[in-house]
């Protein structure tokens, strides 16, 4: 497993943030590794993402920061440049895909269907978000998609309590 991918495994739960301001990047960064929580997805939902992430990369460079809700190759090297260390994004998109492999940038696409996992195994991809998670069956469903794609393990994400 990449090393990246290996400490948000470590870590183990990565809080998913929509900054609204990049004023609210700072004082949320020094919280969270405060707490003992080096690590954040900031979602590409709200126009600040790409600089919340430069500030935070910045202030912290231990910090395991990402980006989430990447939805286009675009967002993927605006997210690369802020110095985000992983990507996620809702869906298997191919081209997000597969530019973040030839990259070098680690991705998690989302995947809640056996024919998902199949596409990101057939790229080498062994860690994947299951979203949304609680609509898709939650735990069960991560089970159930477990069993016969052995090894690969599933990044919950939406509805978990």
């Amino acid at each position: 497993m990449n090393s990246v991918l290996q400490r948000v495994y470590e870590i183990g739960i990565i809080p998913v943030i929509a900054f609204n301001s990049v004023d609210e990047a700072l004082p949320l960064c020094k919280a969270l590794m405060a707490g003992g929580l080096p690590a954040a997805e900031v979602t590409f939902r709200t126009a600040c993402a790409a600089e919340c992430i430069a500030a935070m990369a910045e202030a912290e460079p231990e910090m395991c920061v990402g980006a989430g809700t990447v939805l286009t190759v675009e967002q993927v090297e605006q997210a690369r440049a802020a110095g985000a260390k992983f990507i996620v994004s809702p869906g298997y998109n191919e081209d997000v895909v597969k530019h973040c492999i030839d990259i070098d940038l680690p991705v998690l696409p989302g995947t809640v269907t056996p024919s998902e996992v199949t596409a990101a195994e057939n790229l080498g991809l062994k860690v994947t978000k299951f979203f949304p998670a609680s609509q898709y069956g939650g735990l069960n469903t991560i089970k159930a998609l477990a069993a016969p794609f052995v090894g690969h393990r599933f990044m919950p994400t939406g509805g978990v309590s």
